[in-house]
């Protein structure tokens, strides 16, 4: 028997047919729920849920009280700050079924996601893009974007280090890791 190179503590529950990679850890009072896929390194903290059949990727952090449902795909590096909310189905009613309808959350590489942030679902979060805590983010979100407010607006850019970048001339560069970045209409690129 092939050992787990995983750790799930006792409290939690991992349902057949999960797949989780070396080296992740799972805190207490967890679910993975079937047909759910959790990459390596990630670190899933105390009363999480996960699934059915959702995506993790790899070195994501979930932190406390997050319920990651089917339609949502975190990619590598993501942050999910504590409480924050994804939802799957866009008009819910208690008495009408509606599985059938889950609209698909995307959150790419490396994006970050405040406390009690709220991601409506069908919608994307670009690659570094940073979601305030308590947002509540109605529509998708560009790569690099910095957003908050409710709904949640656009306030600036992020650098991938997560650091707030300040534009002059069309021009910035990071103050802690010193990318550089350049605007391009309504995005920004790294400079090579």
């Amino acid at each position: 028997m092939a050992k787990k190179r995983y750790s799930v503590h006792k409290s939690s529950y991992v349902d057949k047919g999960v797949s989780i990679g070396a080296g992740t850890k799972i805190w207490h009072f967890c679910h993975v729920l079937a047909g759910s896929r959790i990459g390596k390194n990630c670190k899933i903290g105390q009363n999480v849920v996960i699934g059915p059949d959702a995506v993790i990727g790899d070195n994501v952090k979930v932190q406390n009280n997050v319920s990651v449902y089917k339609g949502v795909v975190l990619e590598d590096g993501v942050f999910c700050g504590p409480s924050c909310v994804f939802t799957n189905v866009f008009n819910p009613r208690s008495a009408v079924p509606r599985m059938d309808e889950v609209r698909p959350t995307l959150v790419k590489k490396g994006a970050s996601i405040g406390a009690n942030a709220t991601i409506v679902c069908g919608n994307e979060v670009g690659r570094y893009a940073f979601i305030g805590a308590g947002a509540v983010v109605t529509g998708n979100v560009p790569d690099h974007a910095l957003v908050y407010g409710n709904p949640a607006r656009q306030r600036g850019w992020m650098c991938e280090c997560g650091e707030r970048l300040v534009f002059n001339s069309g021009t910035a560069k990071c103050k802690s890791c010193g990318a550089e970045y350049r605007a391009a209409g309504k995005k920004i690129r790294r400079k090579k």
